[in-house]
């Protein structure tokens, strides 16, 4: 049986949506944590802002950028593992400025890799994507899938990939590499697909989308943390890169019938010219194949797309005043 107890676990992007997910289901499993967290002068840090006052004491926060190596090294230095989720994430903003994603997703990876091989961690987990294998060309899609960058956010994903594959093979760095597909739940961004669903369809019954001619396979935010534990602490995944998926995908239609039922409202969907992603940039259909996961880590996703709607919605219903009314973010 798996135990965390007493690990000593650095997060980077700890204090965003997977991330703080990750780190409550770490602290309460008792690991010793530390996050690295983006500083703002705010002094605030991120979702952890929301945590129980004695779950907050229990992580130790750091304020830096991945950017920066000196605060890399001092992030790593006295822990024994690496989750590496640190990055910049939204599509149509990397549309805008391609640069920074290529600093913060390549050469904040490398300062990472660099200052774990140094510090001599034990295992470094980098969190990649399923945008790195672009629209499906063939179904389910396995660890094997060609990787086509249809986004420089895939791009600068695909960079980072590639450097953690370098530093196992040429330095001997222990890593395993998780590709999540599509996830989803509580704290996530209005920029994403299922809150912008389910905002949209709490104040009011008019749905505001892009391309709607397209799929994707949708993952629980709880179980892809679970699935992160599980391939960091496991002996059989050095050097692997591993899909957590569901192995099933759902039409953007088929989700806002979904939403529209467990709110029992009648939702229309209309088409905004300025959500439309470029025509070769859009990634019509993802649909992960999960068997290395499930034969590796053991890894079964607990929620069904149901059953996670609810408890995204239950949230979104209870902090949707933290949430911008404007219906469109980058």
């Amino acid at each position: 049986m798996l135990t965390i107890r007493n690990k000593r676990v650095l997060v980077t992007g700890g204090a965003g949506f997977i991330g703080s997910h990750l780190v409550e289901k770490l602290v309460k499993g008792g690991a010793k944590v530390t996050v690295l967290a983006r500083y703002t002068s705010s002094g605030q840090a991120g979702w952890i802002e929301i945590f129980p006052a004695e779950l907050r004491r229990k992580i130790k926060i750091i304020y830096g950028d991945v950017r920066d190596s000196d605060i890399c090294v001092r992030a790593v230095d006295g822990n024994d593992y690496v989750f590496h989720l640190a990055a910049q994430i939204a599509i149509p903003y990397s549309y805008i400025a391609p640069r920074d994603f290529i600093q913060v997703n390549a050469i904040g990876t490398a300062n990472m890799l660099q200052a774990s091989r140094t510090c001599g961690i034990k295992k470094f987990l980098h969190v990649s994507t399923s945008e790195v294998y672009g629209t499906a060309q063939y179904v389910p899609m396995d660890e094997k899938h060609p990787q086509v960058a249809q986004s420089p956010y895939s791009a600068s994903k695909i960079a980072a990939d590639k450097l953690v594959e370098s530093f196992h093979l040429s330095f001997g760095l222990p890593t395993v590499t998780v590709r999540p597909f599509n996830c989803f739940g509580p704290r996530q961004s209005a920029r994403a697909i299922i809150p912008t669903i389910v905002l949209q369809a709490l104040r009011g019954d008019k749905i505001k989308l892009g391309n709607i001619n397209t799929s994707r396979d949708l993952n629980y935010v709880d179980d892809i943390a679970s699935g992160m534990i599980l391939a960091c602490f496991s002996s059989k995944t050095d050097g692997k890169t591993i899909n957590l998926a569901t192995g099933k995908d759902y039409e953007i239609g088929e989700i806002v019938n979904m939403v529209g039922d467990l709110l029992d409202k009648k939702l229309r969907i209309a088409t905004e010219k300025r959500r439309v992603r470029p025509s070769k940039s859009e990634v019509y259909r993802l649909q992960g194949d999960n068997r290395l996961a499930r034969k590796l880590i053991g890894y079964k996703p607990a929620y069904n797309l149901k059953k996670g709607l609810l408890e995204t919605i239950r949230f979104f219903k209870e902090h949707i005043s933290l949430y911008k009314k404007e219906d469109y973010q980058l």
